[in-house]
């Protein structure tokens, strides 16, 4: 199967007789209730109930409501179940609910219940001190190789003539702003940094996903002692950039609010599932969903 983007209907069938297979895959971390927010992005913006406000093509929606002080009251997900209704119809099941910032009901609407091109989870946890991740992009790493082959003096425009001129985006798969060589070369390096974490910074427990479009490398540990807090995250990001050389994306390592893509869920750019794995050899066509392939 050659890459593409994934349709409405793809999306709908992937997360209705594929994904809920995966569930009990899913770290021990990512729970109903642990994250603070799950985030879904759209692939064309949906209204939402009050009419000055714009539509929406991301949202986020916190797991728990909070008083004055910030202490947890309602959960609005009570199991995994509802987190996947979400998905899989958000604008019938906003947990929002009839609040005017919700998504508009689509019975209502021209438009059909969105389809998540995205799904998202927050780094920011109840229960964990922190979930700390490292983004190492395809794309990043094909630019500064294509920057290598060609002089930049014999190039006029941005980075797709770059890559043009690199042969980049004619390679496999093509007309994507990289190749399968800058993605291998990405979970390489995301293997790289698990060997750092574990030699360097002593970690117990650490985790690679392939993301679609690169590696998502995380750190687990839960010890207080270590306190990944600002200033630690900076001196990881020289550390990794400067000292190892490796192409992350150190906005992703330094913000503990961020979100990153769910495990098992769908890279609609590239129809492909973000996967945990083992090996730096892992074959990325491997991630092709099965409801796909027939």
């Amino acid at each position: 199967m050659t890459w593409r983007q994934a349709t409405r209907k793809d999306i709908y069938t992937y997360y209705t007789e594929e994904f809920p297979s995966y569930l009990d895959e899913l770290p021990s971390f990512i729970t109903a209730k642990g994250p603070k927010q799950y985030a879904l992005a759209f692939r064309e913006p949906h209204p939402v109930r009050k009419d000055e406000v714009p539509d929406k093509d991301f949202i986020r929606r916190d797991t728990w409501q909070t008083n004055a002080s910030g202490d947890r009251t309602t959960a609005a997900f009570d199991k995994f179940d509802d987190v996947l209704k979400l998905i899989r119809h958000p604008a019938r099941n906003d947990p929002l609910g009839q609040s005017d910032f919700a998504l508009a009901d689509p019975d209502l609407l021209d438009k059909p219940d969105p389809r998540p091109d995205a799904v998202y989870y927050a780094l920011d946890h109840w229960e964990r001190p922190w979930v700390l991740l490292v983004d190492i992009d395809a794309k990043t790493i094909a630019r500064e190789r294509a920057a290598q082959a060609v002089p930049g003096e014999n190039v006029s425009g941005g980075s797709e003539e770059l890559l043009d001129a690199a042969g980049i985006l004619e390679a496999d798969p093509a007309g994507y702003p990289y190749s399968f060589e800058d993605i291998e070369r990405a979970i390489e390096y995301g293997f790289e940094v698990r060997d750092i974490f574990e030699d360097d910074f002593n970690a117990e427990e650490t985790m690679v996903v392939y993301s679609g479009q690169g590696v998502h490398v995380y750190l687990l540990d839960t010890d207080p002692a270590h306190l990944y807090d600002a200033k630690s995250r900076e001196v990881l990001n020289d550390l990794l950039q400067d000292t190892y050389e490796i192409p992350i994306d150190p906005v992703v390592t330094a913000d503990r609010r961020r979100v990153a893509r769910l495990p098992y869920s769908l890279h609609t750019d590239v129809c492909r599932i973000v996967t945990p794995i083992e090996s730096p050899n892992f074959d990325v066509r491997s991630a092709t969903p099965e409801v796909f392939q027939s």
